[in-house]
């Protein structure tokens, strides 16, 4: 272990029949997510965020006296490789899992977990199936769903000008999901989706959708594309002077990263905020100083700080468990919460195994002259909570 008592890199070796942890072991949580592929900018938040919270939990003893140990692998953001990556690290010894990006992969792995004796807590994974029909009592989710998102969506679209609306995402799990969702939304608002398109993860050319979007002359446009490839999205639409004729909302589109990837292209655009550094709460301010202490002066980005979310309440249910083995830390799971600095005290609810968190909208805006995301609107936890899914059939 380095002097961080951090263990950083792929996991090459398979370590099988383990013995029960002692008092000095280390606890040991397995994050494979995107060191490659598309969504490598999103992991390597993934990476600083992990260890943020390593770091800040070892500092302070760690937990029950026992260090806390990351081992990271390459999930290259496709479900099969995810699901490799995350047995890999469970045989190594890494059964509490957390990081993937990629709902696909999240799916996965968490359809493996129970066999594997292990936990899957995603902290960026959005798409609804997690929590609904593919719950199981080994998978839990510290972000916000695709559900949640339209909760908030949804009554601020009522408000819009915009009557005609276009969807272009991501085609895989959370690009579908989101569409379905925006779509229900747009309808329940008495807007009309004139067309939806879903481009592959990796697409480098998205001119014939933007020269389509562009035919149906719609209002507004639903954007649910993330990583580099929400990049290439921007820039092109902003080529094709695409973003001048529309209005502009969306998912996991506009954040830290993407925004420094479109520069002025990104100006204006709306969105769902999940987490910004510009959250105007003391607890806030806090983290996003202790943040860039740590991090060279960089301020947090979203993934950066869901992450920290997720492991928190990790640290938690570990702490309240009094051990790292998966089944206690599941069932200290369902009932754990933990005072977040930015969002304040949040609990995990059982039914489904989702947190209960606060949601925003806002937009890109020139803060400082720096391109940043501004809250507009904040909703809290009551009104940010669709009820549980009756398609999750949790066992108990």
């Amino acid at each position: 272990m380095n002097r961080n008592n951090i263990t950083i890199g792929l996991v090459l070796a398979v370590a099988i029949g383990a013995p029960h942890a002692r008092a000095a072991d280390p606890i040991r949580i397995g994050v494979p997510t995107s060191l490659t592929g598309p969504y490598v900018e999103l992991g390597e938040e993934v990476k600083r965020g992990v260890t943020f919270a390593v770091n800040e939990v070892n500092a302070k003893g760690g937990i029950g006296g026992r260090k806390v140990e990351a081992n990271f692998a390459d999930d290259e953001g496709n479900p099969d490789a995810g699901r490799r990556a995350a047995e890999k690290l469970v045989l190594g010894g890494s059964k509490l899992l957390v990081g993937t990006i990629s709902s696909a992969v999240g799916l996965a792995i968490g359809a493996q977990v129970e066999r594997w004796d292990a936990l899957y807590l995603s902290s960026i994974n959005k798409s609804n199936r997690l929590t609904t029909d593919a719950c199981n009592p080994r998978m839990f989710r510290a972000n916000h769903s695709d559900a949640m998102d339209m909760a908030v969506v949804g009554p601020w679209l009522k408000g819009r000008k915009e009557k005609e609306w276009v969807i272009v995402a991501a085609d895989y799990a959370w690009g579908r999901d989101s569409a379905d969702e925006f779509s229900a939304a747009a309808a329940a608002a008495g807007k009309t989706v004139k067309g939806k398109f879903f481009a592959p993860l990796g697409t480098k050319d998205y001119a014939p959708y933007i020269q389509q979007i562009k035919d149906l002359k719609p209002d507004g446009m639903w954007v649910a594309i993330a990583g580099r490839d929400a990049v290439n999205f921007g820039v092109q639409a902003g080529q094709f002077g695409l973003l001048k004729s529309v209005f502009a909302v969306g998912q996991s589109f506009a954040v830290p990263s993407t925004i420094k990837g479109m520069g002025e292209t990104a100006n204006g655009i709306w969105g769902i905020v999940n987490y910004t550094a510009t959250i105007d709460t003391p607890g806030n301010k806090g983290f996003v100083a202790d943040w860039m202490k740590a991090n060279n002066g960089k301020e947090p980005a979203n993934f950066e700080a869901e992450t920290y979310v997720a492991m928190k309440l990790l640290f938690a249910a570990i702490a309240k468990a009094g051990s790292s083995e998966p089944a206690a830390v599941a069932k200290a799971l369902e009932t754990a919460s933990v005072d977040i600095p930015f969002y304040g005290q949040v609990s995990m609810r059982a039914d489904d195994h989702q947190l209960r968190l606060p949601n925003y909208m806002g937009r890109v805006a020139k803060v400082n002259g720096e391109l940043k995301l501004v809250v507009e609107q904040t909703v809290d936890i009551a009104q940010a909570m669709p009820a549980a899914s009756k398609d999750c059939k949790m066992p108990r």
